[in-house]
């Protein structure tokens, strides 16, 4: 992760008078929307918005024509589309229960339980939906993006359906804030689906110890609003923060243990969120130095430099990939990052001269003209390889990409941009002229360091909300639009510098809007239409 201090880091209207004609409303991107299973991985571009078919007239109940016109739900992110119509909706009614027919009870039952619970409602597995009824459905696959899903309100019920179980969920997301805001879901159809694949927040647990609570709290937060990525960088120069086996005497105190990490795991599985963990290497390592002292890197002068394993020791490979076989089965979810960023040994104005062991080590395994850098482009397609068979997207900081030199990074990895400004860091269009896959985590907006050292300041929603777009991976400056579907999606970072600067609650006030923010510009890629004192109004009452 970024080591900051010290240095710059980071949417028929059915209207049933004799005119009657169908028209479809796109909702403006502030009207907008945890517990069910597997978080999203992708690397797509955005997605159309999937299609409904109109729901049945109402047999029963006053006709249509005695109700206006529905307006599109209300929630955070706001919903892609909505096909308003004619009726009084839907709210929570005693009797009242959420279905999941038995053909779809293994995948959605979860999903059905929580809204059940959520909005005082019985839950049963049926396929004859009752009045007042919520029903929870798969739809054939393939029939809609990934994450997508239809929300029908009509003769009093609810029908919720989409292609996979993380649409149907994010669908009970917005019924509940429906519910939650305005105390009712509005007649008509909902067609939901996100614009990036990858919407989350980064916690970094190494500088600052938080409990399972605490890190739960956030995965329902996050749930709530459609976010399905935590990143977890637990190791660092200040302390490592999981239980180990192979390595046990590097482990900090406190630290989690694996039953917890199990525990956050296996709840955010039943949120659609993965846990994307982070070993940062080969710098950031001061935690495994203070307990293995001769995989220290030096200088030609004997300095020891601070986090940085010597990569040119056999022994300080070993250890790592030791670590990282090790905790590739803690973490289920569909993706590893690799760290890669702010070595050293890279920072300096000749990296030869400084570091003649190391400038030896890549002449003898690239050739006579490789360089300090392509070690270190060896060292993370080494560990990248270690990773690779199971299965897991990869991940690495833009810096740990170099321009030019004998050895590149393999293409697979996805560039987490955060920075121009550390040494050896590029411009994004460089990244992405190459064809690489980035992830937005800009410093310059999506960073929350603890004590605003170095020139930061707390990200704020309404900067988030006005200003930034997942196509601004640096600064302030927006990249070309053709390169939006390399662009996967974005992160806000939490980073403990300061580490008693706040406490966990302060954390977790301080990240509350910028989050609801970024939700929303990672979920409806259009200009927010409501003011920002609307929209923060809005996720105060929509919120668990």
């Amino acid at each position: 992760m970024r080591q900051t201090t010290g240095r710059f880091r980071g949417s028929r209207a059915i209207a049933t008078a004799a005119a009657a004609t169908l028209v479809a409303l796109a909702v403006p991107a502030c009207s907008a929307g945890a517990e069910g299973s597997r978080a999203a991985q992708g690397a797509a571009s955005p997605s159309p918005v999937p299609t409904a078919a109109p729901p049945t007239p109402s047999p029963t109940g006053p006709p249509a024509s005695s109700y206006p016109l529905s307006a599109a739900p209300r929630t955070v992110p706001s919903v892609r589309e909505h096909v308003p119509a004619r009726g009084p909706g839907w709210k929570p009614a005693p009797g009242a229960r959420v279905l999941v027919a038995p053909a779809d009870s293994a995948a959605l039952a979860d999903e059905g339980k929580l809204i059940a619970g959520e909005l005082g409602l019985g839950y049963a597995e049926s396929d004859r939906p009752g009045p007042g009824d919520v029903q929870l459905a798969l739809a054939a696959k393939g029939s809609g993006p990934a994450e997508s899903y239809t929300l029908a309100v009509q003769d009093g019920r609810v029908r919720i359906s989409g292609p996979d179980e993380a649409g149907v969920f994010y669908g009970t997301r917005t019924l509940k804030q429906e519910i939650r805001g305005a105390g009712s879901a509005p007649e008509g159809t909902v067609k939901d689906v996100p614009a990036k694949p990858q919407r989350g927040l980064n916690l970094d647990i190494a500088r600052k110890y938080f409990t399972p609570e605490w890190i739960e709290g956030r995965l329902r937060e996050m749930a709530d609003l459609k976010l399905n990525q935590l990143g977890l960088h637990f190791s660092d120069d200040q302390a490592f923060r999981i239980e180990s086996a192979t390595h046990p005497e590097i482990v900090s105190t406190p630290h989690l243990t694996k039953a917890e990490v199990r525990r956050i795991n296996a709840l955010a599985a039943r949120l659609h969120i993965a846990v994307v963990p982070e070993i940062d290497s080969p710098g950031h390592l001061g935690a495994v130095l203070r307990a293995h002292p001769e995989l220290q890197l030096r200088d030609a002068s004997g300095r020891a430099v601070k986090g940085a394993v010597d990569i040119a020791n056999p022994a300080s490979a070993k250890l790592v990939d030791e670590l990282l076989r090790e905790y590739l089965p803690l973490f289920p979810a569909g993706a590893w990052h690799l760290g890669a960023d702010e070595y050293q040994a890279l920072v300096v104005r000749d990296p030869q001269a400084s570091f003649p062991g190391l400038a030896s080590a890549a002449r003898a395994r690239y050739g006579p003209t490789a360089r300090v850098q392509d070690l270190a482009t060896g060292w993370l397609n080494d560990r990248a390889a270690v990773v690779r068979p199971s299965g897991k997207a990869l991940k690495a900081w833009n810096d740990g990409f170099f321009r030019g030199g004998t050895v590149q990074a393999a293409p697979d990895i996805q560039a987490e941009y955060w920075t121009g400004k550390e040494i050896g860091a590029r411009p994004p269009l460089e990244y992405l002229d190459a064809g690489r896959k980035v992830v937005n985590l800009n410093d310059e907006y999506l960073y929350y360091v603890l004590g605003e050292p170095n020139q930061f300041t707390y990200p704020t929603g309404k900067r988030i909300y006005e200003q930034w777009t997942p196509l601004v991976l640096r600064g302030t400056t927006a990249v070309p639009a053709r390169y939006d579907p390399q662009v996967l999606g974005a992160r806000l970072a939490v980073w403990c510098d300061l580490a008693a600067s706040q406490t966990p609650d302060q954390v977790a006030a301080g990240i509350r809007l910028p989050l609801a923010a970024l939700a929303q510009k990672v979920w409806d890629p259009r200009p927010p239409q409501a003011a920002w004192t609307d929209f923060q109004a809005l996720a105060g009452r929509v919120a668990r």
